[in-house]
């Protein structure tokens, strides 16, 4: 088994006043040249906004987008449907920038913050035609078991999100003392586990609130919930840039 640990104060930080961005992986100004990715994962980037503040029209290509919030309300506009979307907490936004895309991202509440993580995967193809798409998971459904959000086009699931990668994006609810065993695809995958709130031991390291550790070469790994946790997990190939 072959483990990173990022703690949470470890991460690049970026104030700009309507957005305070903390970053998993080298992003923007934030240069670290032994955190640019964890296999295919590219971006983990742990957002807040403020009100009625966001990013304006800008382009993606070639990326696997995926938006996850955390509170407030998420408010989506691209080029390949000219309405305001909104996305909630419990729901999970897919963009496949593909050819490219153009699309706009704000707060859509007047006096709350939004709480958001973006990731961005690699994708297994590139230059396919744009897509969108969303969809509701329910807390419930999170409950001691895992709920997978993101898989591949590729993958016999039907309930979750697709992806142009290999991948398995997926979270679980844990109450104090419970354990869970993480199942891996298999050893050309690793898994990059953020530990959304609480506190729990992975493989004999503890981690507390957006911790975050990083496994490969294993086909499985143990989870104790030390306090009630939330955990997600991001499961890619293993493939080096």
């Amino acid at each position: 088994m072959k483990k990173v640990l990022h703690k949470a104060d470890t991460r690049g930080f970026a104030d700009h006043g309507w957005l305070q961005a903390k970053h998993s992986f080298s992003f923007a100004s934030w240069n670290n040249p032994e955190r640019i990715h964890f296999g295919a994962l590219r971006v983990l980037n742990d957002d807040i906004i403020a009100p009625k503040m966001g990013f304006g029209t800008h382009p993606h290509d070639n990326m696997e987008i995926i938006t996850m919030p955390l509170k407030g309300v998420l408010k989506h506009r691209d080029n390949m449907k000219d309405d305001w979307q909104a996305v909630l907490p419990d729901e999970v936004q897919v963009m496949s920038a593909g050819t490219g895309v153009q699309h706009s991202e704000i707060n859509g509440s007047l006096d709350e913050h939004l709480s958001l993580f973006q990731i961005w995967v690699i994708p297994q193809e590139r230059n396919v035609e744009p897509r969108y798409d969303q969809k509701t998971f329910k807390a419930e459904g999170r409950k001691g078991q895992l709920q997978t959000l993101v898989t591949s086009f590729d993958d016999s699931d039907t309930e979750s999100l697709k992806i142009h990668q290999d991948a398995k994006l997926s979270r679980i609810d844990l109450s104090e003392g419970e354990a869970f065993t993480y199942q891996l695809k298999g050893k050309t995958h690793g898994v990059y586990v953020m530990l959304i709130s609480g506190k729990a031991k992975i493989e004999g390291d503890i981690l507390a609130s957006r911790d975050a550790i990083g496994i490969s070469e294993t086909d499985s790994f143990n989870i104790t919930a030390k306090t009630n946790s939330e955990l997600l997990f991001i499961e890619v190939p293993m493939i080096n840039f």
